[in-house]
């Protein structure tokens, strides 16, 4: 950068001779700039100067680019609207209220949905966005106010608040499990297992909980694999095959009777679901407030 500002003495005379080349005149310039038309002519013989090359011809009516100032033209021409889009970009950003909360697809569905008209009625003034994603986004970069992440609660760059431990039991649509003859845990591996293989984020499996209980004798069967964890609560109501339980997410499902689950059988992992914020970034009133009403409904 300081041979930049070697070469072009300032970065205004680079705005000027823009103007100037856009509209190829001096005089049309300095009225777009709010200047006199003199400081247009000396701001671009100060550019010359320190370029060492001259950027115009002038003649007494009108101005015209040389070779050189086409192609200087050309190329800071282009690099100008990329900077006024990112700083078109970042004002908005600035004047934005609304708030962004990226989720899983199964979150969304089965416990901010349900939740979502009390935070209205308790803020009605908050304009809140889910996203859902795959994958754990990157808040700062993707300008997201608060995000749910699985984990210990520790990562760089964002602040964490348990929203619920993860507790995993094995759940099925309505009937299911009581007419499997389920006596044990190892039982379970004679029935048709649904599987979660998510494609980006880590997620324990089936093999895993069975190791929690020390059943190591055989693999689960290979059942029904699916890559979206809503979709798997979808099977499981539909009655084919039993499926992992996340607690904060099908209990309520449980208690409106489109799911049954084994709750004797639930594996505390010793993880659980954070919401995170940026530890860069301050969050607006808004999403503060949306981040402390999602706090108060956690389960600890």
């Amino acid at each position: 950068m300081q041979e930049l500002w070697k070469l072009v003495s300032s970065p205004r005379h680079v705005i000027v001779f823009e103007a100037a080349a856009r509209h190829g005149s001096f005089t049309r310039a300095a009225a777009e700039l709010n200047v006199q038309q003199p400081a247009v002519s000396a701001a671009i013989r100060q550019l010359e100067d320190a370029l060492g090359v001259t950027l115009f011809h002038r003649s007494h009516r009108k101005v015209e680019l040389t070779k050189a100032g086409e192609r200087f033209f050309t190329d800071i021409s282009m690099a100008l609207e990329q900077i006024l889009a990112s700083a078109r970009a970042v004002y908005q950003r600035g004047l934005n209220d609304h708030v962004t909360l990226s989720v899983s697809t199964a979150f969304a569905y089965y416990w901010m949905v349900p939740q979502l008209e009390q935070l209205h009625s308790q803020h009605p003034e908050i304009d809140l966005r889910l996203q859902t994603s795959d994958r754990e986004p990157d808040i700062d970069a993707e300008g997201i106010s608060l995000a749910i992440r699985r984990g210990d609660g520790n990562w760089p760059g964002v602040h964490a608040a348990l929203i619920a431990p993860e507790v995993i039991y094995p759940i099925a649509g309505p009937g299911v499990l009581a007419g499997a003859d389920l006596r044990e845990i190892r039982d379970l591996l004679d029935h048709r297992l649904i599987h979660l293989e998510e494609p980006v984020r880590a997620r324990p499996t089936w093999a895993q909980w069975f190791a929690h209980f020390d059943v190591l004798d055989r693999p689960p069967k290979a059942g029904l694999r699916l890559n979206d964890y809503a979709l798997v609560l979808q099977t499981a109501m539909a009655g084919e095959g039993i499926a992992f339980g996340w607690q904060h997410v099908t209990r309520r499902l449980i208690s409106q009777g489109l799911l049954e689950a084994r709750r004797d059988w639930a594996w505390k992992t010793g993880k659980g679901f954070y919401l995170v914020w940026s530890q860069n970034t301050p969050l607006i009133p808004q999403a503060e407030r949306v981040r402390d009403w999602m706090i108060s409904l956690g389960e600890t």
